[in-house]
């Protein structure tokens, strides 16, 4: 186990980015590549000789029955679980020309802040004489308001009243008519028996005048024959005479007053009558018009009032709310650290102003980001060929580079569905974002910091396993070199599932059977030309085309690679 180790070790360490990263296939696949002896050498051809011992020592690794752990190992960095971004949230003043808020005071970059410690401080000058003018502005809405309430109040009222005269108007009109038209006891009832009764009484007096008269008569008749006999003087006769036509006059008078009277009852009965029914309908059907035309101006006027009081509503609420917001305005002038975490500036483009004292930041513009660092999470990507292993909530051994002597355990968080346009291998191979959290508060780790994730994707158990380095590929066939006899013997191998340092075997090898781990020895040693006097048999000639592989393949090379890789991959599913 100690010569597997030294083997391991000595396999190239990859450097560079994201392709880098996944240094595991780099290496299942230079050991494939290794043994295949396919681009440098092409067209080479070479014959095995009978088994013989390589000139080169060989390191062999025992076959044993033992657990195999399937993970994916990725390179990312870390980063804060909780990064809390902190914007200027202080609008510009309008009309003032001037734009952005002064910084009066910043904490340095790169402090440790508790929750509630002064971070930022702007100019507040214009603002406080803003918020000066609105006070003002906002009594003065106040009183608005005030007054349209109360005329609107007034309103209601006085509609109130307005409708309840229209209202009585018509029931008295109501009455009125009822009391007229009334066959017992009504107005024009009583007006014609009263008529009918001074008929009467006039009757009666032209009868009384009528009885006057006659006596007057006889009394003339009586004075006339007494004058005539000498018994009565001139005076007596022009007595009567006179009274006797003040009689006449009576009788006339009344016979005149009897007809006015006939004329009178005539007039009510035939005109009055009509005349008084349509006036009293009419001041009925106008009393009951003028209800519903106080209710029309009744409800206008109340719109109006409630509108003027609405817009004095609205007017007031947006002054107590540009109050209050330009009192917020004020207190955002100061911020405050939101939680625990370490000051990171934000970084300067070419459209924003280097975050420092005196200078001049824009509304939203990001002032800084203040990382929880005892939360921290791994940012990585993984390649396209292990996306389906790759699932939430599985379990990962973190190791950060900064302190490799230890060990994190952590969780995938997510796994992005589209993949990361800027980690892209090749033209057609992607890496999808994926993030794992660090499961444990941690200490010392700062964001940026380069971790390697090992996430467990399954652990199989009692399988034989060899290191991924003794696969070699010939043509087709799949194969490692077991000792026998002291020497190495290349046997076809069925795979199984594979981690970045064993392969499974499913046939092909046995518990306790010895494999080369350094199969490059081999292959240096059939490339050395034949010495005179040896012979070569036709039944153990065997024709292959390879190169060695001694270093990582080339950025160009990757695609070539990865097939590889993914070839072995296929094979152990």
């Amino acid at each position: 186990m100690s010569q597997a180790s030294a083997s391991r070790q000595r396999v190239p360490a990859l450097s560079g980015d994201r392709p880098i990263a996944n240094w595991r296939r780099w290496l299942i696949a230079g050991a494939l590549a290794a043994c295949c002896l396919s681009a440098g050498f092409a067209g080479v051809q070479w014959y095995r000789q009978k088994p013989q011992a390589p000139s080169q020592p060989l390191i062999l690794h025992m076959v044993t029955a033992g657990a195999l752990p399937i993970t994916v190992t990725e390179r990312g960095n870390l980063e804060s679980q909780s990064n809390v971004e902190i914007l200027c949230e202080v609008d510009d003043i309008e009309g003032d020309g001037i734009i952005g808020t002064q910084i009066l005071s910043i904490i340095p970059n790169g402090t440790s802040v508790k929750e509630g410690d002064l971070l930022v401080e702007f100019d507040a000058a214009g603002h406080l004489e803003r918020l000066d003018r609105q006070i003002i502005d906002t009594e003065s809405a106040r009183a608005i308001q005030i007054q349209a309430q109360a005329k609107y109040e007034n309103q209601i009222s006085q509609n109130e009243t307005m409708l309840a005269d229209a209202e009585l108007d018509v029931a008295l009109a109501t009455l009125e008519q009822k009391m007229f038209v009334d066959q017992d006891s009504g107005t024009y009832k009583l007006e014609v028996e009263t008529i009918k009764r001074l008929i009467e009484d006039i009757n009666n007096e032209i009868l009384g005048a009528q009885g006057a008269l006659e006596l007057k008569r006889n009394e003339k008749r009586g004075i006339d024959a007494l004058f005539k006999l000498g018994y009565a003087g001139q005076h007596q006769l022009d007595q009567t005479r006179l009274d006797l036509m003040q009689s006449e006059s009576q009788y006339v008078a009344k016979i005149n007053k009897l007809d006015t009277q006939l004329a009178t009852l005539g007039k009510k009965e035939r005109y009055e009558k009509q005349m008084e029914e349509l006036k009293l309908n009419g001041k009925l059907e106008t009393a009951v018009r003028k209800v519903k035309q106080v209710e029309l101006n009744n409800g206008a006027q109340l719109a109006q009032a409630k509108a003027a009081l609405d817009a004095a509503n609205q007017l007031f609420k947006k002054a107590e709310e540009r109050l209050a917001r330009y009192k917020k305005q004020i207190e955002l002038c100061k911020i405050y650290a939101p939680q625990d975490g370490m000051v990171a500036f934000a970084p300067v483009d070419r459209y924003t102003e280097e975050v420092r004292e005196g200078a001049s930041i824009r509304p939203r513009q990001r002032i800084l980001s203040l990382p929880s660092l005892s939360q921290m999470q791994v940012k990585t990507s993984v390649h396209e060929s292990v996306l389906d292993q790759v699932k939430q909530g599985q379990t990962v051994s973190v190791r950060v580079d900064a302190f490799p002597d230890r060990l994190y355990p952590g969780t995938v968080k997510s796994v992005a569905v589209l993949p990361d346009q800027g980690g892209w291998y090749g033209s057609d191979t992607k890496v999808y974002q994926t993030i794992v959290t660090i499961d444990v508060p941690v200490e010392r780790l700062k964001p940026g910091m380069t971790a390697v994730a090992e996430i467990h994707v399954e652990r199989l158990e009692n399988v034989l396993t060899v290191p991924v380095q003794a696969i070699v590929q010939v043509g087709k066939e799949t194969a490692c070199y077991v000792e026998d006899k002291g020497l190495p013997q290349r046997r076809p191998i069925k795979l199984g599932r594979t981690n970045d340092k064993l392969v499974q075997i499913l046939d092909g090898v046995n518990p306790g059977q010895r494999v080369v781990l350094n199969p490059m020895a081999i292959a240096e040693e059939a490339l050395r030309p034949a010495s005179a006097g040896e012979q070569q048999t036709p039944g153990d000639a065997e024709q292959i085309s390879g190169t060695p592989v001694t270093q990582p393949p080339s950025a160009s090379a990757a695609e070539s690679t990865r097939a590889a890789t993914a070839n072995v991959t296929a094979k152990a599913s």
